[in-house]
């Protein structure tokens, strides 16, 4: 099977399950030097008259250096039977090992951004927007406490989607 472009107006998925449920593989950097990381967080939709997809990535992650440093980045989501593989990619930094290496992913370069063979959809997106989440913005105290009290604070990149492939059927 191969990943065929379509077009965004195709896309019949569900955000809501697709992101919490099925989660999502975050890629950044270059063909020779990228981190791909696991993501449940994340939003879709338009803005300034553009489909976009929201992610948020920790401060304290390895992958957030790499989606500094690069224009483009891949939201790639992998079919039921690679849950394993989002697992590991969410549990272990890439510091520390080789996520490819060790869970078997098939890097893939589209558009220029990296994504994975296994993946049944991709979104290639160019960075428009990068914010870190303030403390003071928050509305809902009990927010701040329960996910920021001992972890470092999310940045929210919105990316333009410049396109959209899915595995042929």
């Amino acid at each position: 099977m191969a990943l065929i472009k379509t077009s965004i107006e195709n896309f019949t998925g569900n955000p809501f399950t697709e992101i919490s449920k099925q989660w999502f593989l975050l890629t950044a950097g270059t063909p020779e030097n990228y981190n791909t990381m696991t993501c449940s967080w994340g939003a879709m939709g338009v803005i300034w008259n553009v489909p976009a997809i929201t992610a948020y990535v920790r401060t304290s992650r390895y992958t957030f250096d790499f989606l500094e440093k690069q224009e483009n980045f891949t939201i790639s989501f992998l079919p039921e039977h690679c849950r394993k593989i989002l697992s590991f990619c969410g549990s272990h930094s890439g510091k520390d090992c080789d996520k490819v290496k060790e869970t078997g992913l098939t890097p893939l370069i589209i558009d220029g951004a990296v994504t994975f063979e296994e993946a049944e959809r991709v979104f290639v997106c160019q960075k428009v927007y990068a914010q870190l989440f303030s403390p003071e913005s928050f509305t809902e105290q009990n927010l701040l406490n329960n996910f920021y009290e001992t972890d470092a604070l999310h940045k929210v990149y919105i990316g333009k989607i410049l396109s959209v492939y899915e595995h042929e059927e």
